[in-house]
């Protein structure tokens, strides 16, 4: 029989010595084995667990819910978020009101990469927004999820290296496994009528595509929103406030502070 992931993630009460022994030996007896282990914030732990039945799932519950030194928080088949979590030690945290938009600070770099890396790999359409302020890393780690995907990635329109605002692609270009990235505020204030024809074309395309600033983009298109499948917000810490003050100038020139090469 083919043995199932599960993820298990207890609460610790009491830190004891050889607790961690002890319910590594429980497993072992029960016939569950340890795919992976980890610290998974504020005194929890986090396991990835294979077993051959749901009864021994069962089983362990029952035992480990006996046990005053820990509390049970979690056991389930395991969830994207839940591998990330035994994989860096943290959860991602997702917004209150819109559990679609994930909140990462730039400390957290390989942690986005990473969970931007699963989202990449996945077959089919997919829309990603990602919102930040100026040099918070929104493009590279883009790029790097895309390496980490095994993805070829394009840029539609980006300022990363300099400025650029594509109107048309290659036939090789066209493809399911490629990524294609619009970064939203170059493609609404410098792009021709023909670029734009080329976004929609791309956004028809069942491939990932990365809009960066979604809700510029989405003020000069007719996508709203709710096409978005993930919207990321990327901080330099927790407090910042993603603010596009700049960008909504009636004058976009060197002088204003910031130039479209910022974004």
């Amino acid at each position: 029989m083919e043995k199932t992931e599960w993820y298990l993630e207890y609460e610790i009460q009491y830190n004891r010595p050889g607790l961690l022994g002890d319910i590594s030996s429980l497993l072992g007896m029960m016939a569950i084995n340890i795919v992976t282990i980890n610290g998974v914030e504020n005194s929890h732990r986090g396991m990835l667990l294979l077993c051959k039945d749901e009864e021994q799932i069962t089983r362990l519950k029952s035992i480990l819910d006996t046990m005053d030194t820990i509390k049970v928080t979690k056991l389930r088949r395991p969830k994207l978020r839940d591998r990330l979590a035994v994989r860096h030690g943290r959860y991602i945290h997702s917004d209150v009101d819109d559990r679609k938009t994930f909140r990462f600070n730039r400390e957290d770099l390989g942690l986005l990469v990473d969970f931007m890396a699963e989202l990449f790999m996945k077959e089919g359409h997919k829309l990603v927004g990602i919102r930040g302020m100026p040099r918070v890393g929104k493009t590279e780690s883009v790029v790097a999820a895309s390496v980490c995907a095994n993805k070829r990635w394009l840029f539609v329109s980006s300022t990363l290296l300099k400025q650029t605002v594509r109107n048309q692609l290659i036939d090789d270009e066209y493809s399911e496994d490629n990524l294609y990235i619009i970064d939203g505020i170059v493609s609404a204030r410098r792009a021709s009528e023909q670029h734009w024809q080329l976004v929609r074309e791309i956004m028809r395309l069942p491939a990932t595509k990365v809009i960066e600033h979604p809700d510029i983009f989405v003020q000069e298109t007719e996508y709203k929103m709710e096409d978005f499948d993930y919207i990321i917000e990327l901080r330099n810490n927790e407090n910042e406030e993603i603010t596009y003050e700049t960008v909504e100038k009636p004058s976009m020139s060197m002088n204003d502070g910031f130039s479209m090469f910022d974004f």
